[in-house]
């Protein structure tokens, strides 16, 4: 196994205890993580926010509670398929193998996690989010694959390009 393989097999598993951990918050906790996003998402791309009430602040961040969550669930899945796709892929792979099993394995974690949070006071499961996390895991592994192209083209074979046999 690579260095690489190794590194992102590690991290592959510290972001799902993340994500475990972040799914285990009861529902009370988890509006408050999401209404302090939601208030940090305000002041870097609100001009003036800092200025205005606390209940002005409060109800803002309410507002954009549900977007803010959404992308959320998008970006933790997008970085466990970008860290699944980074430990799994190999040149020695199909480009299919190394696209599907990556985000199968991030899919399949979502749809558990989902059905953890059912079990989780004031949380509930939703087949809605497990589409999402899914869409985010087919970023990640995607983007992982793009970088991994990028940065590590196979091997040109010089006797074939010049015709040597």
């Amino acid at each position: 196994m690579t260095i690489r393989r190794k590194i992102c097999l590690i991290l592959t598993l510290l972001w799902a205890i993340v994500i475990f951990a972040y799914s285990a918050q009861a529902g009370a906790e988890s509006e408050g993580t999401s209404r302090w996003a939601g208030t940090m998402f305000a002041r870097i791309f609100v001009p003036g926010f800092d200025d205005w009430s606390e209940t002005e602040q409060i109800e803002f961040a309410e507002k954009i509670d549900h977007p803010v969550r959404k992308v959320a669930h998008f970006t933790e899945y997008a970085i466990l398929g970008f860290l699944v796709a980074g430990t799994y892929a190999t040149k020695d792979k199909s480009k299919k193998k190394n696209m599907l099993i990556p985000w199968l394995l991030a899919t399949i974690y979502a749809a558990t996690d989902e059905l953890h949070q059912v079990f989780v006071p004031g949380r509930d499961g939703n087949i809605k989010d497990v589409l999402l996390d899914s869409a985010g895991c087919i970023f990640g592994v995607t983007m992982m694959l793009l970088l991994l192209n990028i940065s590590f083209p196979r091997k040109i074979n010089y006797r074939k390009v010049v015709g040597d046999k």
